[in-house]
């Protein structure tokens, strides 16, 4: 329209903003004090993750399970037909917000078909995975399906009896229970790993057989030898458990300890082959397999042709092929030794119990399932008690009525207004207003003598449970009794035998590891300031020309020594990589060498330090930093039991380092400042410590922004007058070259 002023459009941008849009505080700094934030947002993020997620409750479950159980149950899934996992998972998260995925994940580990459970909860049909295994992964929830397994009604007995409280759900539109009013120490029956804020949790499973058996001596008496019924834990995926007395004794008594479990395996003779079918619950089939190739490569095991995963749907096999004349008992037991063929269960009984995270003991925990558990059947009993006395006293009405039927409906048929029945019937019978109003509620077909007398005929009945239900409520007796003929009948109805053996540790053959002789005969090393080693012989150097480096690569290292000795190779990022000096081959100058960062799997984008060379490890290592301070570390910090390849934090990143060295002994080093000031310091004046990552001792007194710039190994007759660089006390700020003190040297510098 001609005339008329439009609104200029502006043109959003990515954000979905104007181009011209201003936002308040944009692209400011807030500045927070780190206890505020820490209190305000960290600390309430921390106790929901340990309080609602991770730490399961004594009933065995965490919130997720609960949640994912309780919906199934809802559903009407314990009985009748399996559904779509996808159904299930939609229907959960009017409990459980997080998320489809992450209640099907829940749903799966729950699940018959994952095999992670010694009773699983939910019986399978599809794709669900299998937990010894990172490669079989389960199907989608809409191709799965899923209901409640038997065992599951276990878990819901007399829910609707007011034996467990409910609470509001995250948007108060319906109720959820706070723990299942579970029949059975379900706690101690299944494995439950959580990780939480500063905590975790992590409790291995037992045979319910077992389990029932001694919660039952438990209650009888309190100080039960509990080794002596609950004979140890029982693993989803088999396996055999290492009996250790002591070991078992620890985690039973404190809820802590590592238990030892080994594969099981047969050696099929016309093939020639090991076959593993049971492996340990902590650990996969692919970490075996890995662990098994790495060893074949790196020659540590040398009679092996082969090893393939066959699990199939008869279950989990790992065959490994043997070369001829291989005795399949001595290789199993160093495979035991050297791979996750025996793997350990870190035990840690932590459980919140009164919203308190605890970690406890078999047999703390039994006896709080089992207070727990009395006052389940304890609310239970007083709901039925409740109920019976409510329909007994409704009854008592009646029995008036019976009397004269015809006045009762006399006073109903005279009165004029329906407000005023109950209160006339109240005058009229002498009943309360209950009774009254369940008596005008009564059909006009059902006021004959014939149906009250049939209903009066429950009375004497009910007035006999009543005064047995009171008598169980005042009877702790009576109320262990029903709890003890429950675990009875639990374990009667869904015990199995045990899938784990238990084998003794005594009867472990050990395999003494076969020493290979090392031809020991002298060498020389060469380190290059970018990382590239070389071993040469003497006889190989005498007739080889200069050596081949990389461009502006140099040695910066050369040590005579011999073929066994040990090598210990630091990082710039504080970590140490140890090798020995017959893992390399012998080489020549002409070649560039291996470089090590490669050769031993530095970090990545970590380059090479430093070499130190070592028979045993006595003497220091020293580091010197920018600072001014010098950390004085004994050898004995880097030496380890086990064949360990990397140490971390190998020495300390306060400030830059200058140099490093390993001396054998103290001796004397020149250090060298910014600023031009030189110190001669032996090492003697400076303590050993022990801990790799110390910070050191102050030696050099450093002004203004001047640094350490230099430190080298001090050549006696290098200094005419080398007593004006020592000192009595340190630290010192060194003294200033002159030129009497070089001598003819002076030229050189």
């Amino acid at each position: 329209m001609a005339g008329k002023k439009t609104k200029k459009q502006v043109a959003p941008t990515s954000t979905g903003l104007p181009e011209n849009a201003h936002i308040t505080g944009a692209g400011e700094v807030e500045q927070q004090i780190i206890t505020h934030t820490l209190r305000e947002n960290y600390m309430p993020y921390a106790m929901s993750v340990i309080m609602s997620r991770a730490i399961p409750e004594i009933d065995g479950f965490k919130p997720s399970h609960r949640k994912l159980l309780y919906t199934m149950y809802k559903m009407g899934l314990l009985n009748g037909n399996l559904i779509k996992s996808a159904n299930i998972a939609g229907q959960t998260m009017k409990l459980n917000p997080h998320g489809d995925a992450a209640i099907y994940d829940t749903m799966v580990r729950l699940s018959r078909g994952n095999e992670a459970l010694l009773h699983p909860y939910v019986e399978s049909k599809g794709n669900f995975g299998k937990a010894y295994s990172s490669d079989m992964e389960c199907a989608a929830s809409r191709y799965t399906e899923a209901k409640l397994a038997p065992i599951a009604a276990e878990l819901f007995r007399d829910i609707d009896k007011d034996t467990v409280d409910f609470v509001d759900n995250y948007d108060a539109t319906m109720q959820e229970p706070t723990l299942l009013p579970v029949t059975f120490p379900s706690i101690l029956v299944n494995n439950n790993l959580g990780i939480a804020v500063g905590m975790a949790s992590n409790i291995c499973s037992f045979n319910l057989q077992e389990i029932c058996e001694t919660t039952i001596a438990v209650m009888k008496d309190p100080d039960h030898d509990i080794l002596s019924t609950l004979k140890a834990p029982d693993f989803p995926g088999g396996g055999q458990l290492v009996y250790e007395r002591d070991v078992l004794q620890k985690v039973y008594d404190t809820g802590r300890g590592s238990i030892r479990v080994r594969s099981v395996y047969q050696y099929d003779k016309s093939n020639n082959c090991i076959e593993v079918t049971q492996i340990p619950y902590s650990t996969s089939i692919e970490a075996i397999i890995t662990k098994v190739i790495e060893l074949v490569k790196g020659g540590k095991v040398k009679e092996i042709n082969d090893i393939r995963n066959e699990t199939d749907l008869n279950g989990l096999k790992i065959t490994i092929d043997l070369k001829r004349g291989t005795d399949p008992d001595k290789l199993m037991n160093r495979l035991y030794a050297l791979t996750p063929l025996e793997d350990t269960f870190g035990c840690n009984f932590n459980v919140l119990i009164g919203g308190v995270p605890q970690v406890m003991g078999v047999r703390g925990l039994l006896q709080e399932w089992i207070a727990f558990r009395i006052e389940s059947v304890e609310r239970r009993t007083y709901y039925d008690l409740s109920k019976a006395r409510e329909k007994l006293h409704l009854l008592k009405a009646l029995e008036k009525i019976l009397l004269d039927i015809d006045k009762a409906i006399r006073i109903v048929r005279e009165t004029d207004e329906e407000a005023e029945v109950v209160p006339n019937l109240m005058i009229g019978f002498g009943i309360d207003q209950v009774q009254a109003e369940y008596v005008a509620e009564i059909k006009l077909r059902h006021l004959n003598r014939e149906y009250i007398l049939k209903r009066l005929d429950d009375v004497s009945d009910l007035e006999k449970t009543v005064a047995d239900l009171e008598e169980t409520l005042g009877s702790k007796n009576r109320i262990r009794r029903i709890i003890i003929d429950e675990l009875q009948a639990v374990a009667k109805k869904y015990g199995q035998p045990r899938r784990t053996e238990i084998i003794y540790a005594s009867d472990i053959v050990v395999e003494q590891e076969e020493t290979v002789e090392v031809a020991d005969y002298a060498c020389t090393l060469f380190f290059t300031r970018d990382g590239y080693f070389k071993k040469i012989t003497p006889q190989s150097l005498r007739m080889s020309g200069e050596h081949k480096l990389k461009e502006g690569d140099e040695i910066t290292q050369t040590i005579e020594t011999s073929n066994n000795r040990e090598l210990l190779f630091f990082g710039d990022r504080c970590n140490v990589y140890k090798s020995h000096a017959n893992d390399f081959k012998d080489t020549k100058t002409s070649v560039m060498g291996d470089y090590i960062p490669a050769k031993l799997g530095f970090d990545e984008g970590e380059g090479a330090r430093y070499m130190a060379a070592v028979t045993e490890y006595t003497g220091y290592m020293l580091f010197f930093y920018e600072n001014g301070k010098v950390a004085k570390v004994d050898m004995e910090a880097y030496a380890t039991k086990t064949n360990r390849r990397k140490l971390v934090g190998a020495y300390s990143d306060k400030s830059p380092l200058v140099a490093i060295y390993y001396v054998p002994a103290d001796g004397e080093f020149l250090l060298t400042s910014t600023s031009g000031r030189r110190l001669l310091l032996h090492t003697g004046a400076i303590a050993p410590k022990s801990t790799r990552s110390t910070i050191g001792v102050q030696v050099m007194t450093l002004k203004g922004r001047h640094t350490l710039q230099s430190v080298v190994p001090f050549v006696p007759g290098s200094l005419v007058k080398e007593n004006r660089y020592r000192t009595k006390t340190l630290p010192a700020a060194g003294a200033m070259p002159q030129a009497e003190d070089f001598g003819e040297q002076l030229s050189m510098l």
